[in-house]
């Protein structure tokens, strides 16, 4: 039987985010138009699902570029974490990114009950494995790079700001990712 939901867009990016490089910091993808405050106990049943969604452009170094961690946060609790993923080791230069995830709530409550459990895949020629361009073709990683866990607890009885971050292992101003497209979908 149906449960009569509908897909809500939540939060999408109205302007390109700032181009991470030279930094192995944690640093938000995002423009401050994207980083909505979802409300207090938005997430009121087990099972209740977000989608993310964010495509962008982004280029490494060399021989070594090192890996790309993504992660979306609610407040400053990482809520889903992609994994280190390993790039390709032919020089890439403003390649096009593509990232998707599901976030399943699977426990709620205050202080750090609750939990989400996140699915995700991320494309693009800068994923170690992809195909040369002249073969065509882009590669792509299932995420987490581990098996599926809940990221860390939060509190789903108090408002949350969502972000999505970008880290670096190696600084390096050719290593560089930028948002230029995001959204945020409530799916039931």
């Amino acid at each position: 039987m149906s449960n009569n939901t509908w897909v809500e867009l939540v939060s999408f990016d109205q302007a390109d985010g700032t181009a991470l490089n030279t930094s192995t910091t944690p640093t938000s993808l995002l423009s401050p138009s994207a980083k909505f405050t979802l409300p207090a106990n938005f997430f009121n049943y087990i099972g209740k699902k977000l989608r993310v969604r964010a495509a962008g452009r982004i280029s490494n170094i060399v021989t070594t570029p090192g890996t790309l961690t993504l992660d979306f946060r609610l407040g400053s609790v990482v809520a889903f974490n992609g994994g280190a993923m390993a790039l390709n080791v032919v020089a890439k230069t403003n390649v096009t990114w593509l990232f998707e995830a599901e976030l399943e709530a699977r426990a709620l409550g205050s202080g750090t009950s609750a939990a989400l459990l996140g699915i995700g895949k991320f494309m693009s020629e800068s994923v170690i494995g992809s195909p040369a361009a002249s073969a065509g073709g882009s590669g792509l990683l299932l995420l987490p790079s581990s098996a599926p866990a809940n990221g860390t607890g939060f509190d789903s009885t108090a408002a949350q700001q969502i972000d999505f971050f970008g880290t670096w292992s190696i600084s390096n101003a050719a290593n560089s990712i930028q948002c230029h497209q995001f959204s945020l979908e409530a799916l039931n």
